[in-house]
């Protein structure tokens, strides 16, 4: 009889197989949505969050829109001020709702939660991905919101099935984006009190310069080129094109896209590196 060796198979070959690209994906894929899952099936238990969210864009619309509209303070071309700003008004809900999505690994942590997650075998970019997804999901209310308000307001919207798929799209994708960075703050502070301080610190800088409430045409040399970094700036340009009748934008809606998407895949590689830093 030949020896044997231990642990080795009879025929001498290895019958384990690397595991293909396409199962990887899909696997990669699977974990994802179910961290998505368990994020949505949060906000159903507990939908306060939408009602809350919802006062913002109104008051924005309604009070600063319908004035600035009446006072013709600032130039926006061949449409009203209250059709300029109400895409503007959809990316500001966008960014708010998301800026504060770290706060909830930031409980999972004290919760004893996220070291459950981290020793199973999920990839932390799925986690991070997943997590990021589902604020995006969640900000499709807004979305929902400012389109009811905008059309008792008489705003022009372009009701092109294709239009409202782009603009769901661009609310999902930017929200994505937005909660990525949230994530890699509270990765990088770890606590609530730092984490609500710099995450204030962020949304008025990346709201006021960006073009959604005045074009960039009439802003300061410096905002403009801050402006052009300002990921905000490309999700109003992709919403202002999508949303509104005959409406162009300064740069293609196909550009807006890929930069968020480029910038949002950028992060959440950042994050997925840093993730397991939230519990050392």
């Amino acid at each position: 009889m030949t020896p044997q060796l231990h642990g080795a198979p009879l025929n001498g070959s290895d019958n384990s197989t690397p595991p293909t690209p396409l199962h990887t994906v899909s696997s990669f894929v699977q974990k994802m949505f179910i961290i998505i899952e368990l994020e949505v099936r949060k906000l159903r238990h507990d939908p306060s969050q939408l009602i809350t969210r919802a006062a913002q864009p109104t008051l924005w619309l309604v009070v600063f829109g319908q004035v600035f509209t009446r006072i013709r303070a600032i130039p926006t071309g061949d449409i009203s001020y209250l059709d300029f700003m109400t895409p503007g008004i959809l990316a500001q809900s966008v960014l708010f709702m998301a800026i504060f999505n770290g706060l909830s690994i930031i409980w999972e942590k004290d919760l004893g939660i996220l070291h459950k997650l981290m020793v199973s075998p999920t990839p932390r970019v799925a986690m991070v991905l997943g997590k990021a997804i589902a604020s995006g999901i969640r900000s499709l209310s807004q979305a929902v919101l400012v389109y009811v308000i905008a059309y008792l307001l008489g705003v022009q919207i372009d009701w092109n099935p294709l239009a409202l798929i782009g603009v769901l799209s661009a609310v999902i994708l930017g929200a994505s984006l937005f909660s990525t960075l949230s994530l890699i703050v509270a990765c990088t502070v770890k606590t609530h009190e730092r984490f609500m301080g710099v995450g204030q610190l962020l949304t008025m800088p990346l709201f006021f310069a960006s073009n959604a409430i005045y074009p960039i045409a009439i802003m300061p040399q410096w905002l403009q080129m801050i402006s052009f970094v300002n990921p905000l700036t490309y999700l109003v340009d992709a919403l202002r094109g999508l949303m509104l009748l005959g409406e162009s934008t300064t740069y293609p809606v196909e550009l807006d896209f890929s930069i968020l998407f480029i910038i949002t895949a950028i992060l959440a590689t950042i994050c997925g590196r840093l993730y397991p830093r939230l519990v050392t």
